[in-house]
């Protein structure tokens, strides 16, 4: 089988195969002893976290997850990606293949009407701290763990027949308004919520579980991560286009957890250009390396990338640099993926390894070239492969824009 077609694929079975045979490998590496109590029931204090499947759309599997003996304390942990940049990828899937996915089938048009197993997820998700949580089961828990490019890694799952939560949520204002606004546009929503420094995984946990919108329905999970990312980035690309450009060539790099990253930002109006590079022996890559390439302009991005979620939040993170130093600039990412990256962990990596590379110190240069020489002395991977995939450079080096006529 072709390792550039797992390398797009990343577990959504495009080979036709009834399990993808990485995803395996990653599966048998982390076990867990998680077992249901004698009267068919697990405790513990949910992150908050509650989880949407896609497969069997518009009928889905969706509930609460729970690590079961874990406290409050302890909890926000498993759901927090600040939280995970001081750990290593296994200590990572340890911490969160503790969480049990409870779920049950459900319409994804009943989120306006939900019943009660729904109703209550739809309480946890609006939380910003744990909930002591109790789920009883119909059987035994499957050992199926779950890992892919844009979900983080999660533990067992089960049928549940009823769960319950021990406490009151604590809602953020800007939360519980939102929530119950059924005016307001789920974009609106969304950028609204961002704006109100509600973290992305509060945001998508609502999207997913039918609690933004008009027309309100539940979301997958890995569906709603990536509309998030695509929403809010498209909205400060609203106000980014309006700013003035910045003054100088820079160059930021920086990254986590085996993604790393090379920003080049240009003087010019606002575009955007991602190169990932998966190295031999990466997450997905095998024995073979792969390079692939998306854009924008400044008119957007038409249809889904080919990059799938990644390319949302890199762009996100890049966007939100222009917001905060108030510039705009044309952007052109590679995003470089080594064999320290074993497993997948998530999307927020991607986001989490940009936003790290944008907060180092840039590097400034007189031209292109010497920023891209630059650059090349840090990506393993020769500076001629990634040259010949890239669209944008030959733009950025020899087509001329307005202001250099004055």
């Amino acid at each position: 089988m072709s390792k550039s077609l797992c390398i797009q694929c990343k577990g959504k079975g495009l080979c036709g195969r009834p399990r993808c045979p990485i995803l395996e490998k990653f599966r048998s590496a982390e076990s867990t002893a998680t077992s249901i109590s004698s009267d068919g029931s697990i405790f513990g204090a949910s992150p908050p976290a509650v989880f949407v499947g896609r497969y069997g759309y518009p009928q889905v599997k969706a509930g609460p997850m729970i690590p079961p003996q874990v406290d409050s304390k302890d909890a926000m942990a498993l759901e927090d990606p600040k939280h995970w940049l001081s750990m290593d990828i296994q200590d990572i899937i340890s911490a969160r293949c503790q969480l049990v996915r409870a779920n049950t089938t459900m319409d994804v048009k009943n989120a306006n009407r939900p019943d009660k197993l729904l109703e209550k997820s739809q309480e946890l998700a609006l939380s910003k701290s744990p909930i002591d949580t109790e789920a009883w089961f119909t059987k035994p828990l499957k050992q199926d763990l779950k890992f892919d490019s844009v979900l983080t890694p999660m533990g067992p799952s089960g049928t549940m027949k009823d769960f319950d939560i021990a406490e009151n949520p604590k809602v953020p204002k800007k939360v519980d308004h939102l929530a119950y606004d059924t005016d307001a546009l789920a974009k609106d929503a969304v950028c609204e919520l961002f704006k109100g420094d509600i973290p992305t995984e509060h945001i998508t946990r609502l999207l997913s579980i039918g609690l933004l919108g008009q027309e309100r329905k539940l979301v997958p999970t890995r569906w709603a991560i990536t509309a998030t990312d695509d929403m809010v980035g498209k909205d400060i690309t609203d106000r980014v286009i309006d700013l003035p450009l910045i003054s100088e060539i820079s160059v930021f790099s920086g990254g986590c957890f085996g993604n790393y990253f090379e920003i080049l930002m240009t003087p010019r109006r606002y575009s955007y250009e991602l190169l990932e590079i998966w190295m031999k022996s990466s997450a997905w890559s095998g024995d073979s390396s792969w390079i692939g390439q998306d854009m924008e302009d400044i008119n957007g991005k038409k249809g889904y990338s080919n990059l799938a979620g990644g390319y949302y939040a890199a762009r996100m993170a890049a966007l939100e640099h222009l917001e905060k130093i108030q510039k705009q600039a044309s952007v052109f990412m590679i995003r470089e993926i080594t064999p320290e990256y074993w497993a997948p962990l998530g999307v927020w990596v991607v986001r989490e390894a940009a936003r790290n590379a944008l907060s180092s110190i840039p590097r400034t240069f007189e031209t292109i070239e010497e920023a891209l020489d630059d650059m090349a002395t840090r990506v393993r991977t020769p500076s001629e492969q990634w040259k010949a995939k890239a669209k944008m450079l030959s733009d950025m080096r020899f087509q001329k824009t307005l202001d250099s006529f004055f």
